[in-house]
C-alpha cells in the first residue's frame, strides 16, 4: 500500500485543528487517504484549513469548545451522522503556560486543567462507545514532553499533560481486549503559535514567540513523524530535538540527574 494511501477510507476527528500541530496532523492525515473531521471554535478558519486540504469535499468542519459538554455531544452526533464512523480521535486542542507558580492565579490553573485534561477526557468518554461497538479504532492523545519533565515556568501545564499520560494508560490497560487502542504523542519544541497563546500568571495570553519554539522542529515534520509512528501502532511516542529526547531517557534511567539539569536551565 502506498505511503498517500494508508489511511484510506479511515475517518480521523482532530481537535484544535484550525492551526498549528491539528492542521498540521490534518493535513498529513489527509495526504494519506483519510477523511479529516476538523474542530475548533472558528469555523471561518476551520474552512480555511479544509480548503487546503487534498479533495476538500471529502472533509468535514465541525464547531466545537471542547470545554463546552453540550457543544462536545452535538459535534458527536454530526461526526456520526455524517460519517457513521470514527477510526482515529486526535485529542489535541490544548493551552500552554509561561508563569511561575507563585504568580499563577487558581482561575488560570484550572483553566489550564479544564481545557489539557478534563476536556479530553470528556470527548473521549463521549466518542469512546463508538469505539468498543467497532471493536476498532485508535484515541491519541496530545500530550508533551513536558508532561514527561516538568519545568520552570509549565507547572499547570506540565501537570495536565502528565495527568492525561496517565489517565491514557488507565484507558489502554482497560480496552485493550475490545480491539480498541491508545496513543500518546509527547511533541518538544515545534513551530507553531502555542507560545503566543500560552498563559501567564493572570490568564492573558503572553502573545510573543519563544526561542526555543522558534528553532523547534517543522510542524509538518512533526505530522509526518507522528502519523507514521501511529500507522504503525505505536503507542508512546517521543517527537523532539535531541535534548528533549535526551530528557525523556535521563527521566527514565536517573530522575535525580534530571531535576538537577532542569535546575539549572534557563527556561521560559
Amino acid at each position: 500500500m502506498t505511503a498517500s494511501k494508508e489511511l484510506d477510507q479511515k475517518v480521523v476527528w482532530i481537535t484544535g485543528a484550525s492551526s498549528g500541530l491539528g492542521k498540521a496532523l490534518a493535513v498529513e492525515c489527509a495526504n494519506r487517504g483519510a477523511q479529516v473531521i476538523l474542530s475548533a471554535r472558528r469555523l471561518e478558519e476551520l474552512e480555511k484549513v479544509r480548503a487546503e486540504l487534498v479533495e476538500p469535499n471529502k472533509h468535514l468542519s465541525v464547531v466545537l469548545d471542547v470545554t463546552d459538554e453540550s457543544q462536545v455531544q452535538n459535534a458527536y452526533e454530526i461526526v456520526l451522522k455524517e460519517k457513521g464512523k470514527i477510526d482515529w480521535l486526535i485529542n489535541n486542542a490544548g493551552l500552554s503556560q509561561r508563569a511561575l507558580i507563585t504568580d499563577t492565579t487558581m482561575e488560570t490553573e484550572r483553566k489550564i486543567m479544564e481545557i489539557d485534561y478534563f476536556s479530553q477526557v470528556n470527548l473521549t468518554k463521549t466518542v469512546l462507545p463508538t469505539f468498543l461497538t467497532q471493536k476498532t479504532g485508535r484515541i491519541v492523545f496530545v500530550s508533551s514532553v513536558a508532561g514527561l519533565l516538568g519545568t520552570q515556568y509549565r507547572a499547570t501545564y506540565s501537570a495536565a499533560k502528565g495527568a492525561i499520560h496517565m489517565w491514557a494508560n488507565s484507558l489502554r490497560a482497560e480496552v485493550a481486549n475490545e480491539g480498541v487502542n491508545v496513543s500518546v504523542i509527547f511533541p518538544g519544541f515545534v513551530k507553531t503559535n502555542v507560545s503566543f497563546n500560552a498563559l501567564n500568571g493572570a490568564g492573558q495570553p503572553q502573545q510573543h514567540q519563544d526561542d526555543a519554539i522558534e528553532n523547534g522542529l517543522e510542524a509538518n515534520e512533526f505530522a509526518k513523524i507522528a502519523v507514521n509512528t501511529l500507522v504503525k501502532g505505536q503507542e508512546y511516542i517521543v517527537i523532539g530535538g535531541q535534548k528533549e529526547v535526551l530528557g525523556t531517557w535521563i527521566s527514565r534511567l536517573s530522575p535525580s540527574t534530571l531535576y538537577k539539569m532542569i535546575r539549572k536551565t534557563k527556561v521560559k
